[in-house]
């Protein structure tokens, strides 16, 4: 990060010089100003996950759902429950998600859409443990999230934050899952990827359907043969992102 230094400056003067502090006091900078500022941000991160190939689009934060039953179907169903430090129980509740989007006005949500690799996906392709088999699919997913992030937070935009999707795979097994016993969310400072990591929508609460309805996307579960877990019946596979930005 480059910084002029200037007597005086606390450290968080440093970090967050705004564009239009040597021009007006912090508190006169013009409303007309930083929305201006907002928009053009916005549009270049519209435009850089476009180049990922992700489809994105603003949000109010407002429109962002959040519900109770989404943690429980990480709780009682899926496998990667307390094996990643993305998932529950070391994800934010839906309550701190809820709490936490009121600081928020606007966000992008983004659309992944297919699996790489995988264009004609057949339940038969799907191995029993199908985490890693998708992992070039998260690993999409998770490094677009973070690099908007990023890219807002170091334009200046501190409040810039991501959700990505499904359970991290930055490693090929989680310290959560190594250490054996109770684990608590203490066990996040022993994270080899603490600067990558960022819990996914589902996992902190975050209805993903209802969401993408209300930013014009219909979503549907995928069925799976047999009911088999993780046998989806074509490859046909949306997924979803946010970054909030202020």
């Amino acid at each position: 990060m480059c910084c002029s230094t200037r007597s005086r400056m606390s450290w968080s003067d440093l970090l967050f010089v705004h564009p239009a502090r040597d021009k007006y006091p912090e508190s006169e900078i013009p409303l007309c100003m930083t929305r201006r500022e907002l928009k053009d941000e916005i549009d270049k991160l519209l435009s850089l996950a476009r180049e990922r190939g992700a489809e994105p689009r603003q949000v109010a934060a407002s429109d962002v759902v959040t519900a109770e039953w989404v943690r429980f179907k990480c709780r009682f169903g899926c496998k990667g429950y307390a094996k990643h430090l993305s998932c529950p129980p070391y994800a934010p509740t839906p309550a701190e998600t809820r709490r936490m989007l009121t600081e928020y006005s606007t966000g992008i949500l983004l659309r992944f859409e297919g699996v790489p690799g995988h264009p004609d996906l057949k339940p038969d392709d799907i191995p029993l443990d199908f985490h890693p088999f998708l992992r070039d699919l998260i690993l999409w997913v998770s490094s677009t999230v973070h690099f908007l992030e990023k890219t807002a937070f170091y334009d200046d935009f501190p409040k810039a934050f991501g959700f990505g999707a499904y359970p991290c795979i930055y490693c090929e097994d989680c310290v959560a899952e190594e250490h054996e016993g109770i684990v608590d969310e203490s066990i996040r400072r022993l994270c080899r990827h603490m600067d990558l990591v960022r819990p996914s929508m589902e996992a902190a609460g975050i209805d993903v359907y209802s969401t993408a309805r209300k930013a014009g996307w219909d979503m549907h579960v995928i069925p799976c043969r047999d009911l088999e877990y993780g046998k989806i019946m074509h490859g046909n596979v949306v997924s979803m992102g946010l970054v909030l930005i202020e």
